[in-house]
């Protein structure tokens, strides 16, 4: 498969195609009927999802969009991931005039990122990362707080910034490659001098990073989980993160034999991440923000694959670990969701004595994001630093590992607030939202179930990247 065959982006027109439905359905229904549009959006992801199931293998439209194992992560994926976030969002959009429009969004922006992760040309990399990046400006900026304008600037400044420095890369790598498509980029920069190679390719890096939310572009996404929505904060702290890390992927591949200093640039970003991350994760007091700061840091650890493609685990463990993560922060913020009254960890208190379900599906979450058996970020850790290791990057395992052990301080701080008795002056938060509740169970379960049958789906990840 490698000519023009559009019947092989069925999962992405599936998703631009349901994007525009439910914006026309969110413009003629009345307000009461506005909650249909989140079962249509619904059906929209799962029929995203099984159409990827069903897609071939290969190349199309001149070798610039791969259909192989990394896409197929994407494909099924992040449509998942936003099923989940519009569902843990329900009780708080439910009704609102906002609530088509955030579905719109959540649809296009899937769509980037499954675009990101599949573009093997220039170009198509540059439009997805536009249309990856424009919904999450406008889905920051719909929360009614004013932290949330903040966010969102902050977030369009940033993206802008380094958009158009990823577009200076892409011209660049263009200019002294003689392609766009990387198939013949790579034969066309094996001659290329090797400053031009260097500086197309830290820009390129460059944006892709703020995609990612990865160091140096990492700084708008603690804003934005604090200050927008918390439908807006799962979203943008899990999907994008999808198609940013699997593009940082194609892009080492694609400088394979060509540009040592690539997987060296994406080592020192995975361990920058990590580092930042995790330390600025401690100091804080907003359970959002500290969400943000372990997306941070969450991606330091998943980076350290692209870092070790040359090693055959890394490309099942880099789909192990985003499937991981994913279904454990979208519990995470399920929880938050579910009781939109507690943001500080002192509001936590007597969380498990109210609301056992809720504290069950914290737990879970947390000690997922630590990555401690059997949850599937505890797989998926295991493999990607086994890969980093067998790559031969032994001192970025160990600096791994110990930032594992140092996130364990703010993330059981989280369950310790949960299982301390409340103040006698604590006002209850009443029942929890039932619908995130819901989303932050089935989500922990689904974060065990991962992590002991991830002998199955490391196969079904395996593979080679389409060059």
């Amino acid at each position: 498969m490698s000519g023009h065959d559009y019947t092989a982006l069925a999962p992405e027109g599936v998703l631009v195609a349901g994007s525009v439905l439910v914006l026309l359905l969110g413009s003629f229904l009345p307000r009461r009927r506005l909650p249909l549009t989140r079962w249509v959006a619904s059906a929209v992801l799962l029929g995203s999802v099984a159409t990827a199931l069903a897609a071939g293998t290969g190349s199309i439209f001149e070798h610039s969009y791969a259909l192989d194992p990394a896409t197929a992560v994407a494909r099924v994926v992040a449509p998942l991931a936003s099923l989940g976030v519009i569902w843990l969002g329900a009780g708080e959009l439910a009704r609102t005039t906002r609530e088509a429009e955030t579905y719109t969004l959540v649809l296009l922006g899937t769509a980037g990122a499954v675009v990101l992760a599949g573009a093997t040309d220039l170009a198509v990399l540059a439009a997805g990362y536009l249309l990856a990046s424009i919904p999450v400006y406008a889905l920051v900026g719909l929360g009614r707080a004013g932290a949330a304008a903040e966010a969102a600037l902050k977030t369009y400044l940033l993206g802008a910034m380094l958009g158009v420095t990823m577009l200076l890369g892409t011209v660049v790598l263009y200019g002294v490659g003689g392609a766009t498509g990387y198939r013949d980029l790579h034969a066309g920069l094996v001659t290329a001098p090797p400053a031009g190679v260097a500086v197309g390719l830290v820009a390129l890096l460059a944006g892709l990073a703020f995609k990612a939310a990865a160091v140096p572009g990492h700084f708008w996404l603690p804003d934005a989980a604090q200050g927008g929505s918390v439908t807006a904060a799962a979203f943008v702290t899990t999907v994008p993160k999808i198609g940013g890390v699997l593009a940082v992927l194609r892009i080492v591949d694609l400088m394979g034999g060509v540009a040592v200093a690539a997987t060296w640039a994406v080592a020192i970003m995975a361990a920058a991440s990590m580092i930042v991350g995790n330390l600025a994760a401690l100091g804080q007091d907003d359970t959002r923000r500290l969400l943000g700061w372990s997306a941070v840091a969450q991606v330091g650890f998943l980076l350290m694959a692209p870092a070790a493609l040359s090693d055959p685990e890394a490309l099942p463990a880099v789909g192990l670990y985003l499937a991981g993560y994913a279904v454990t922060n979208v519990a995470a913020f399920a929880v938050a969701a579910a009781h939109p009254g507690r943001r500080v960890m002192a509001d936590w208190a007597g969380l498990a004595r109210s609301h056992p379900a809720s504290a069950t599906a914290l737990v879970i979450a947390m000690l997922g994001l630590v990555g401690t058996p059997p949850t599937a970020i505890f797989a998926g850790k295991v493999t990607v630093f086994s890969a980093a290791w067998g790559a031969g990057w032994p001192w970025l395992v160990v600096l791994a590992a110990i930032l594992t052990v140092v996130s364990l301080a703010y993330y059981l701080r989280w369950i310790r607030a949960a299982f301390i008795a409340p103040p006698d002056d604590q006002v209850p938060d009443g029942g929890a939202v039932r619908s995130a509740s819901t989303v932050a169970v089935a989500a922990g379960v689904v974060a065990l179930g991962l992590g002991l049958v991830a002998g199955p789906v490391l196969s079904a990840f395996s593979g080679h990247l389409t060059s």
